[in-house]
């Protein structure tokens, strides 16, 4: 992917969208994602993974991604304003239901998945736990450390963490097997919603696409990759599989970072 700088895309009109890049961070392909299905053309934007990112600062008023920016308006940094955005932009195919209970049954559990201490938020803490533990010192462990304070990382929270972890996959996996009885192939409602492409991107973090629709370091590849017997039988348990129907169906292959 080739991005421009923050300073650049502040001069440009359009649709701008800051990423992370090097990396399938799951909060920006989530982000990605929501454009894609809609096919709606974008500018990535760079943003660099626990840096100063002094001028996004600047222009957003935080140091993260994704931020998606239209033209002269405010900036959106939360994933559900964006996704809010996206379907103001372009309204078919819709990624929001229009009737009430899987409306808001899929913010909630997108809520669950991507806000703080939720699936995304923990499982960083778990990989941040894990790093500290075996990272000698050095600028290595340094930038950890960096990346832990910006994330509020507690070490005696792990076991919760872990928990945590747990309940939501069991929340998710519930949520196909009922949706499978219905003879439905998404997570709520009868077509494609946000969630759907909001568990493609996070699964990620949990068991990577392949290398050849995926390409990553070696060492973040590793990282991202859970052994844990508990957790991967709740994965395998249809969410894995849906995951890579998402991305095959309605999004973009081979991931771009």
């Amino acid at each position: 992917m080739e991005y421009i700088s923050v300073e650049q895309a502040r001069q440009r009109s359009g649709l701008r969208l800051v990423l992370t890049a090097g990396g399938p961070g799951p909060w920006s392909e989530a982000a990605k994602g929501f454009f894609r299905a809609k096919d709606l053309a974008f500018t990535p934007v760079e943003q660099v993974a626990a840096g100063e990112n002094r001028a996004l600062r600047e222009w957003t008023g935080q140091t993260l991604a994704p931020v998606a920016v239209f033209d002269d308006e405010s900036p959106v940094v939360v994933l559900s304003e964006i996704l809010w955005l996206a379907e103001r932009l372009q309204r078919k195919p819709a990624l929001v239901p229009d009737a009430p209970e899987p409306r808001i049954r899929m913010f909630g559990l997108m809520r669950e998945i991507s806000g703080e201490n939720g699936l995304g938020w923990c499982r960083r803490w778990l990989m941040l736990g894990d790093n500290l533990e075996h990272q000698p010192a050095g600028t290595g462990r340094d930038w950890t450390l960096a990346f832990a304070r910006k994330f509020r990382f507690h070490p005696e929270r792990l076991p919760w963490a872990r928990r945590r972890i747990l309940q939501i996959l069991e929340t998710l996996a519930a949520q196909w097997r009922e949706q499978q009885a219905r003879g439905r192939e998404v997570l709520v409602g009868e077509s494609l919603s946000a969630l759907d492409i909001v568990w493609a991107a996070f699964a990620g973090m949990f068991a990577p696409l392949s290398e050849e629709l995926c390409p990553m370091a070696s060492g973040l590849r590793r990282m991202y990759t859970v052994t844990d017997p508990e957790t991967l039988a709740l994965l395998e348990d249809g969410l894995l599989a849906h995951r890579d129907r998402v991305y095959r169906d309605h999004l973009e292959l081979p991931l771009d970072f």
